[in-house]
Order: structure tokens, then sequence, then C-alpha cells
């Protein structure tokens, strides 16, 4: 049978989007694996689908290029608010995920919010293979006198991060060093690689390697994890501009309610149908 589908992206981060509402979709991770290649397939970064929910407007599920069933993905999640909204005329959607229940809110003309919720700061929350304060963990890369990279932060966005502060992020060994933290034994369940520059304390130039994904134009929950790790460690303030490479997400960490909540575009760039 076939399937319709959108193809959408935030800040060149994209995905295939299916609607699976009306009729069940039931991917397995070689399916995935087959839509996301970028040769033979329709080709994205991830795969989601929409379906029914009795206490939201959809459940949202997000597959990674690799064909691993995820969590949590932040530009998905704007993608999915803005399709819910459209849909509905309204300027709010709430979406479950196996993180949580999100909220997504209308921003301006091309910009979407999303409420991502409270960050997991403890060390089960990443999880870690053993307890370490999750500011700063042991964990280094290179020479044991020199290391090119050391005491990262971690913190969980409904999946799981780490990460690295570096001078200058467009020098940094993000492809060479990427795959190797993403597999490290500390991270059992693997993790996501950022490597942020602290440029101000209200402006975060960063680039992710993804679980499952590899480099990426743009990471959404990268970019909330980089905030509430750079925050933590006194770099930045609550509030910061995440400078991606495929353009800008404003992040806030909010006082009032520990929630981190993400605005950036989203947008569609065609639909079709899959085989």
């Amino acid at each position: 049978m076939s399937r319709p589908f959108l193809k959408m992206n935030g800040l060149g981060n994209d995905f295939v989007v299916v609607e699976a509402r009306s009729a069940p979709f039931a991917p397995s991770a070689e399916d995935v694996r087959a839509i996301a290649n970028r040769t033979n397939g329709v080709g994205c970064d991830q795969l989601v689908l929409i379906e029914g929910s009795d206490t939201a407007d959809a459940f949202v599920r997000f597959w990674n290029a690799d064909g691993e069933e995820i969590d949590a993905c932040g530009n998905g999640s704007r993608c999915v608010g803005l399709l819910l909204m459209q849909a509905s005329g309204r300027d709010e959607a709430t979406f479950e995920t196996k993180a949580g229940v999100l909220t997504a809110r209308r921003a301006g003309p091309t910009q979407i919010s999303v409420d991502m919720g409270a960050p997991g700061l403890s060390w089960t929350d990443i999880p870690l293979a053993e307890a370490m304060d999750t500011r700063g963990v042991e964990l280094q890369v290179g020479p044991i006198d020199a290391p090119l990279l050391h005491t990262p932060g971690c913190v969980s966005m409904g999946n799981p991060h780490v990460v690295f502060f570096v001078p200058d992020v467009d020098v940094a060994p993000v492809r060479q060093v990427g795959s190797l933290i993403e597999h490290h034994p500390l991270f059992p369940e693997g993790v996501n690689v950022g490597f942020a520059q602290i440029k101000a304390r209200d402006r975060i130039r960063l680039r992710v390697w993804e679980r499952g994904a590899g480099l990426t134009k743009a990471c959404g929950t990268g970019a909330c994890a980089a905030l509430v790790a750079s925050h933590r460690r006194g770099f930045v303030d609550r509030e910061a501009t995440l400078e991606l490479d495929g353009g800008d997400l404003h992040i806030e960490w909010r006082a009032s309610d520990d929630h981190v909540i993400m605005t950036g575009p989203a947008q569609i760039d065609f639909s079709g149908v899959l085989p």
C-alpha cells in the first residue's frame, strides 16, 4: 500500500513525516533505513510518525536514520507542532511522545515554540554507566597531560546529551570524535555529542553529532542541552541564541518552572508517496 508523506525541515535538520492516525503504520528498522537513505530513498535525518491519542492532539514517534526509535526530537517536534496547528486552525497544539507531553505554540509567521519540559540532570537520567556530577563528567579525549576535549556536561532532554566546551567549534574534531563518544562505554544507551563555543553570555555556537544520524545541520534537543549545560557551569545566562550550522534557535531555561523553551523555524519542503 502506498502512503503519503511530507518532507519537512527545521534549520536543515530534515524529516519524513507520515500521518498514521487514519491508517496504522508500523515501520521496521529496515523500512526506516530505506526511507532515510539519501541515495535510494527519500532521504532524511529522522522519520516522524503521527498517531492518534486519547489525551492530546496526537501521539508522535521518532526514528533515527539508522532505524533506532528514539524518545525525543526537538526540531521534529517543531515540525509536528506546525502541522497540528495548521490542521486545527489553532495557535497551540499538544502531543504525546515517549519523553512526555509537549506543547507547541506559534511564535511568529515562521516560528514555533515548544515547551520541552524540565531537563534531566542526575547521572541516572542521562543515563551514565556510573555515578558522576553531570556538571562536568570525568571524560577526556587525547593525551592525559594535554587532552583535546575534557570535562563535558551531561543533560537529558528526553534523550541523552554530552556537551564539550571548545574555544573554536569550527576547528573542533566533531567528525573524528563524534562517533567515538556516541558509543563510549560511559553511555550505555549511546549519546548525542555537542561541541559548544561560548561567544557571549547570550550566544553559543554549537555543532552536534547526533546519535544514530551523525553530524546534522541542527539539533533541537542538543541546543536545549547546550544551554542548560552552559548555564550550570556559569558560562551563560538562562536565555541564549544558539548558532547551529542550519541557523539560529532561541533557548530559554525558565526559572519559574525549570522548563526549557525552544523557539525556531519549521517548514514543509514537499510532499510525496512512499512505495
